[in-house]
């Protein structure tokens, strides 16, 4: 069974984004467009400094990303 799924900023997934290889495609406001030159995968980060992403967005975003919440704590702690 997964993790319970962490509190977490746009700034904390972003920079797991980056290191997968996520490119930021397009911003309009505070959201922000990744995707993955190679596979296409896209997501959106709402991006509001300091503050936590609700866990239903952070689940649409890490979808988006094709990732589990699990692949996501793993990579954010060899950060």
């Amino acid at each position: 069974m997964g993790q319970r799924q962490p509190r977490v900023t746009a700034d904390e997934i972003i920079r797991v984004l980056k290191s997968l290889g996520f490119e930021k495609i397009d911003q309009e406001g505070s959201h922000q467009k990744w995707r993955h030159p190679l596979t296409g995968k896209q997501t959106i980060v709402s991006h509001h400094t300091g503050e936590i992403i609700r866990p239903k967005t952070f689940k649409k975003i890490l979808e988006g990303a094709g990732l589990t919440v699990d692949d996501f704590i793993k990579i954010r702690m060899k950060l």
